[in-house]
């Protein structure tokens, strides 16, 4: 196990969870690192690094931690209900992800479908916006992305403005 009194203030910053995230991406943190991030702190004796270890290491891993209730969270030393609630939340974040299925994503069919999809948010809006929405082959929306802010009344985009590299956004997403 790791030391228990080596806090996140003491730990080099390049090494802290929520700087490798930034810096490497999520899918390059550990388990261990994710679980830091969402529990913030740790507790005066002990690191959040520390106690995230221990939450695994209670549920085997992160498969049992999918079906943990606040009662099981909250008998861990060190998670209270603010602590537990955020992680439940998290973890049905992950679960309703995970149930998406494609058909479930805004199908455009025409030009009034594109206005739809991007009108409540852009309605209030001080300046144009030239946003770009990027499809699959079934015309569903896998991306949307502001591309540029123009001035009051213009906004002026050049092609070389607009990615070429649009294979990040897969039909898995």
């Amino acid at each position: 196990m790791t030391n228990l009194h080596v806090m996140m203030k003491n730990v080099p910053r390049e090494d802290r969870p929520r700087e490798r995230l930034a810096k490497l991406g999520a899918a390059h943190v550990s388990n261990q690192e994710l679980l830091a991030i969402l529990l913030g702190t740790g507790t005066r004796d002990e690191s959040v690094q520390s106690l995230a270890e221990r939450v695994l290491m209670h549920f085997e891993g992160i498969r049992l931690l999918q079906d943990c209730t606040l009662e099981e969270l909250t008998a861990i030393k060190g998670i209270g209900n603010v602590k537990a609630v955020t992680l439940l939340a998290a973890v049905e974040l992950g679960k309703r992800i995970n149930q998406l299925k494609p058909q479930d994503r805004y199908c455009i069919r025409s030009p009034e479908d594109g206005a739809d999809f991007v009108m409540e948010e852009m309605r209030l809006l001080k300046q144009e916006h030239f946003v770009c929405l990027f499809l699959n082959t079934k015309n569903q929306v896998i991306h949307r992305q502001t591309i540029f802010i123009g001035s009051l009344n213009a906004s002026i985009v050049h092609l070389r403005f607009i990615g070429t590299d649009i294979s990040m956004f897969s039909d898995s997403e």
